[in-house]
């Protein structure tokens, strides 16, 4: 099956929220997810298997002085929006991090953050390297699960475009993921709240 970039996005909102993440964040992830799939990239499965796996990876950061590192595995959701806000310390240095969860989650941040430069990034994680300008995006199709070591930094020569999706394929089971941790979010129906939705409720007009 194959669903429109709205689709993912809105379905992995709810997902994220349903995982036990506050909205704000939840609306970060789904565009992350949408822009990876808009590039090709398998963001839903890669939601899907942070969502599953996940409990130690939503430790926030110890500091941003020096090397972010936590105490124990970094989100790359929480991450990647304090890289996003601290954009402007790419102007004097590269970012270094340290035990990146799905580090790959990360480069949509990186684009955010290229956009607001109005620069070429490049995110190298254990050797592999993604140059974005926000827009266009290199980068190889397979990255680690968890990167020893993430480096971000103002650099990069970009082809002249690269392929753009309108719509995901995703894995019936990392969909199917998604939709389980999304229906976390519905309220329970009520008998009250069948008789305010569609149908006939108790009315009988036969």
């Amino acid at each position: 099956m194959s669903y429109s970039l709205n689709e993912v996005e809105a379905t992995a909102k709810r997902a994220t929220r349903g995982a036990g993440y506050a909205w704000g964040l939840a609306e970060d992830a789904a565009k992350a997810t949408r822009w990876l799939c808009a590039h090709d990239i398998d963001g839903v499965g890669q939601l899907a298997r942070l969502l599953s796996s996940e409990s130690e990876t939503r430790l926030a950061l110890a500091a941003i002085n020096g090397v972010w590192a936590a105490k124990g595995v970094l989100c790359p959701f929480r991450t990647g929006c304090l890289l996003s806000d601290c954009a402007h310390l790419l102007n004097e240095q590269p970012i270094e991090m340290v035990q990146v969860a799905a580090p790959v989650v990360l480069v949509p941040f990186a684009a955010l953050a290229a956009r607001r430069l109005e620069v070429v990034v490049t995110v190298e994680c254990d050797g592999d390297v993604a140059v974005t300008d926000g827009q266009i995006l290199s980068m190889p199709s397979q990255w680690s699960e968890i990167a020893e070591t993430v480096t971000i930094q103002i650099s990069g020569t970009l082809p002249a475009s690269s392929p753009r999706q309108t719509r995901a394929r995703p894995n019936a089971v990392d969909w199917d993921t998604l939709n389980r941790f999304a229906h976390k979010t519905y309220a329970p129906a009520t008998e009250e709240s069948r008789l305010l939705g569609a149908g006939a409720g108790l009315s009988d007009n036969d």
